[in-house]
């Protein structure tokens, strides 16, 4: 299958990248981001592109795909403003979700969202993310995750606490629902688009156990 990921420069990005490239079931991976990756693979390609709400100039980059992973995202505490942080996390997916349906009618959106999202939450962050994952699904059929702590790539965009807190954060390793390698987010979607999954949330457990359906990566 040909993915295209968004986010790549994140860690939960650039660990979904690199678990694309080392998938025997992924002949193509493109990414998007707004400079070039610190990553380099026979299978990638990789479009510079700073306008997240239109994607006209590079909109051969969104044809002929079978699956979006979008890991783009932001912090809270970064962009505690909800105008932002809405623009980031709800518009700026909704926006690739479009584009997608039109270059690649079929393909499968897939949504990382984030545990504990949901629509009453008193948290700005959580509000957001799941009127994000309501509109994807609704209207693209995307498939929206809900992970834990991810054990992702290092990335000069996350929060320096985060950054220097994963080592303790690793003993949260046997508990599936606590914790998730960030390759392994690849593989369950990899995996997911296999299975034709569709329209659904999939929280830190379940997405778990999809990654160890996928087969083994490349060494």
């Amino acid at each position: 299958m040909k993915v295209l990921v968004f986010g790549a420069t994140g860690g939960a990005g650039g660990s979904v990248v690199r678990a694309c490239a080392a998938s025997p079931a992924v002949a193509e991976v493109r990414a998007v981001a707004r400079r070039p990756l610190g990553f380099a693979h026979d299978k990638l390609r990789v479009s510079v592109h700073g306008d997240f709400l239109d994607y006209e100039p590079i909109a051969d980059a969104f044809t002929g795909v079978d699956a979006c992973l979008w890991c783009l995202g932001i912090s809270a505490t970064q962009v505690p403003d909800e105008a932002a942080y809405r623009l980031i996390t709800h518009d700026f997916a909704v926006a690739a979700a479009r584009m997608l349906a039109e270059r690649s009618p079929g393909a499968a959106f897939h949504y990382v969202s984030g545990q504990g999202a949901g629509l009453d939450s008193r948290m700005m962050w959580a509000r957001v993310k799941a009127e994000t994952e309501r509109d994807l699904m609704r209207d693209f059929g995307a498939v929206c995750w809900r992970p834990a702590f991810i054990d992702g790539e290092d990335s000069p965009n996350a929060p320096r606490f985060l950054q220097a807190m994963r080592p303790f954060f690793r003993v949260l390793r046997p508990f599936a629902g606590l914790y998730v390698a960030g390759q392994d987010i690849g593989r369950a979607m990899i995996q997911a688009t296999a299975e034709g999954q569709r329209a659904r949330i999939i929280g830190n457990r379940e997405l778990r156990q999809i990654a160890s359906r996928a087969p083994a990566s490349a060494a």
